[in-house]
């Protein structure tokens, strides 16, 4: 990727207006703000899930901002908590399209377990300023899940990344070797590729 100094200040601008949608979805998600959807996502937005993992389910579809809000920040925060998001890719600015990986380490309300997943999302963005997002698809590739012990660890691993803009690469330097998480590891291997 080109870095933004070297874009025309328009592209330069979008890329920032782009990365800034993309982080204050963080902020809403993994925080339980959702007030701040009204920075991310323009009001008729649709959010479409493709959900490979049998560990977590959410709704094929959802239309609207409010709606978004509920389902993905709302209920989400009811069932997870320590949630920690990563892009493993950043928008520069040159197109209306944005497709990266993704990478969430979590824990489970009802019994600290620790849910590690990955996989893809793919926005579009208005050509408008503030560029906010018209629809977003979330690929689910794998959810893994662990016993509540294993989250110090976790936790220590996890924070070794740059946070939330990383790569896939730096994130198979981090996650462990080990047959629980293979399933993690290859899917980041694949978003390695397909970045690289």
């Amino acid at each position: 990727m080109a870095s933004a100094q070297l874009l025309p200040p328009s592209v330069a601008g979008i890329a920032a207006a782009q990365q800034c949608v993309l982080r204050e979805y963080f902020h809403a998600k993994d925080e339980n703000r959702p007030h701040l959807l009204e920075h991310v996502f323009a009001e008729p937005a649709r959010l479409a899930v493709v959900n490979r993992s049998q560990s977590i389910a959410f709704p094929e579809t959802v239309s609207g901002r409010d709606a978004i809000a509920d389902v993905f920040v709302r209920r989400f925060n009811q069932s997870y908590e320590n949630i920690y998001s990563f892009y493993l890719s950043r928008p520069d600015g040159t197109s209306e399209v944005f497709t990266c990986g993704w990478l969430v380490v979590m824990t489970d309300k009802a019994d600290a377990r620790v849910r590690l997943g990955s996989g893809r999302y793919a926005w579009r963005f208005d050509a408008a300023a503030p560029h906010l997002a018209v629809a977003l698809t979330i690929t689910i590739e794998t959810m893994v899940l662990l016993p509540a012990t294993a989250w110090p660890g976790t936790l220590a691993w996890m924070r070794r990344l740059d946070y939330p803009w990383t790569n896939a690469a730096a994130a198979l330097h981090v996650v462990p070797v080990q047959p629980e998480l293979q399933a993690l590891r290859t899917n980041l291997q694949a978003l390695a590729v397909v970045t690289t």
